[in-house]
């Protein structure tokens, strides 16, 4: 008897456990009102990403990076990204308000020179995460875009629609491939509203003569973010070691 009334008083406890109700998971924060905290001048964001190219069948790991974004009180003030190549090649991309300085495999410098100055404040390269989620109309967009399932955010935009509100992208070389191309996407969100994780992917369409090897190609960036609103300090190299022009 004793037996069957231990064996009766855990079948009753496991059917409670059983019954008992699922605790919901924990809401997330307004991810615009989280990034308008975070964005103090000196403070910023790290990052790490990997880039892929691929034709449809065969996937090759292109890029790989880790870096920082520095913040103003609208947005994205410089970046420090290190980054390097399928081979191997080492390259390095700061950008500090109007201008980018590239060193490394990317450009091939003039003698006594490590850096080449150009347009800055954008995308720092073909296989960089397109989107940015530090700027707060590009969240904004992507946020009113997307599906929310969770805490994360699926979605699709064009890239007329990112150059309307993205200065990130308006700025880049991509701006001139077809309008209509669609970036699909995925945001990460933490309990605080914060991305920890954005992926992106989108297949290359009427791309500019220079880049003609990209037609077709789908280019897909995963990148995690961390430290968000900890100190972080960009600075452009010493002007003796920038050069403005390359060698033909």
């Amino acid at each position: 008897m004793k037996k069957t009334i231990t064996a009766l008083s855990v079948l009753a406890a496991v059917l409670l456990v059983s019954a008992a109700p699922a605790q919901a998971a924990a809401p997330v924060a307004d991810p615009v009102r989280a990034l308008k905290a975070k964005l103090v001048p000196g403070h910023g964001v790290h990052f790490t990403e990997v880039a892929n190219w691929s034709d449809g069948v065969d996937t090759l790991q292109t890029d790989t990076g880790e870096g920082v974004l520095q913040f103003s009180k609208k947005g994205v003030a410089g970046y420090d990204l290190k980054g390097a190549t399928w081979d191997d090649q080492k390259f390095r991309v700061v950008s500090v308000g109007d201008t980018a300085y590239y060193s490394g495999a990317i450009y091939e410098l003039p003698k006594g020179k490590t850096w080449y100055a150009t347009g800055g404040g954008s995308l720092p390269t073909i296989y960089g995460q397109i989107l940015n989620p530090a700027e707060l109309t590009t969240l904004s967009a992507l946020l009113k875009k997307g599906t929310k399932a969770g805490n994360k955010v699926t979605g699709k935009i064009t890239f007329a629609d990112l150059a309307k509100v993205s200065p990130w992208f308006a700025r880049s070389i991509l701006t001139e491939w077809a309008d209509e191309t669609e970036i699909s996407y995925t945001l990460t969100l933490s309990s605080a509203g914060l991305v920890t994780k954005l992926s992106s992917s989108y297949r290359a369409k009427d791309v500019t003569e220079s880049f003609s090897e990209f037609e077709g190609g789908i280019i897909s960036v995963d990148t995690r973010y961390s430290g968000w609103g900890g100190k972080v300090s960009v600075k452009a190299p010493a002007p003796r070691t920038v050069t403005h022009t390359l060698p033909e």
